[in-house]
């Protein structure tokens, strides 16, 4: 398992009966998380100061208790990127900070390549790995169904003093986009994708991530340059191996371009404890 756990502004404090007690900054929020399935607390005392709690609803969805009066939006600093956060609907908060442990791969890989990267981010939400690219020095291509995730993004890249770095923002169906630039001929040297397990694109394209993540890879091989240095798999879909994704890199990106596959967990250490919250998947393929 890969850690993210060089995190400042972001701790993870405990977890328990069910939830995540986390600090963004300053404020300390409780939410849901499924891979919490013990009920006791290695810090009960830090759950009696909690700025914002996210209840369950027994109907589906939940809502924000807020204990305290937030700001609409703050600021969080990973290393020499920044980013807004917000308590969102469904619990979110706009950035998944485990995917910190990519950022800082994706930022060397970069950083190391000896030559212009290109990079294509997909399904890019609110821009974590947009602006780890941009700040590699990357020109990035970043590419989402929701508009105002779009813009959120947009706003992150200006939040860390990325303005001018070439990013070219896209609110688009993902696999329209592709075979468009399939049409175009335009070529990349790096691809990150977030796919979702379910979804619908702006005009009501059904995603289903069992049905559709192997022809996505295929398309997306065919808008890699002829030297790609990187493709990135994360996925949080419950019960989807690791394993199947570097199946299914191999049998594509590694047939054509040879490199290395390597596949795995990633997660968040709780602070001064032994535990480990696991979030998810990870597949990356990298040239030798």
């Amino acid at each position: 398992m890969k850690l993210a756990d060089e995190w400042t502004d972001y701790e993870l404090i405990d977890l328990a009966d069910g939830e995540k007690l986390e600090r963004w900054g300053d404020i300390t929020v409780a939410r849901p998380d499924p891979q919490v399935i013990w009920k006791k607390k290695s810090k009960p005392k830090s759950w009696n100061n909690i700025d914002a709690h996210y209840l369950r609803s027994s109907t589906g969805g939940g809502q924000w208790d807020y204990k305290s009066k937030l700001p609409d939006k703050w600021v969080i600093s990973y290393k020499n990127l920044k980013f807004y956060v917000k308590t969102m609907g469904f619990k979110h908060m706009g950035l998944f900070p485990e995917q910190a442990v990519n950022w800082d791969w994706m930022i060397e890989k970069i950083q190391n390549a000896g030559r212009p990267i290109r990079v294509l981010n997909l399904f890019a939400y609110t821009g974590g790995a947009t602006v780890a690219c941009a700040y590699a020095g990357a020109e990035v291509c970043h590419v989402d169904a929701a508009k105002g995730m779009v813009s959120w993004a947009k706003d992150n890249i200006t939040l860390s003093n990325l303005s001018d770095k070439k990013v070219r923002f896209i609110v688009d169906d993902v696999k329209k986009f592709i075979e468009r630039e399939i049409r175009r001929d335009n070529k990349y040297d790096a691809i990150i994708m977030d796919p979702p397990s379910y979804g619908r694109g702006p005009s009501g394209e059904l995603w289903k991530i069992e049905d559709e993540l192997y022809d996505l890879i295929e398309l997306c091989r065919q808008v890699l340059t002829e030297k790609p240095l990187f493709l990135l798999i994360n996925s949080y879909t419950t019960g989807f191996s690791a394993t199947v994704l570097g199946n299914m890199l191999n049998m594509t990106i590694t047939e054509r371009h040879k490199g290395s596959v390597d596949v795995g967990e990633i997660g968040i250490p709780v602070s001064n404890s032994n535990q480990i919250l696991p979030c998810g998947i990870y597949g990356r393929w990298e040239s030798k």
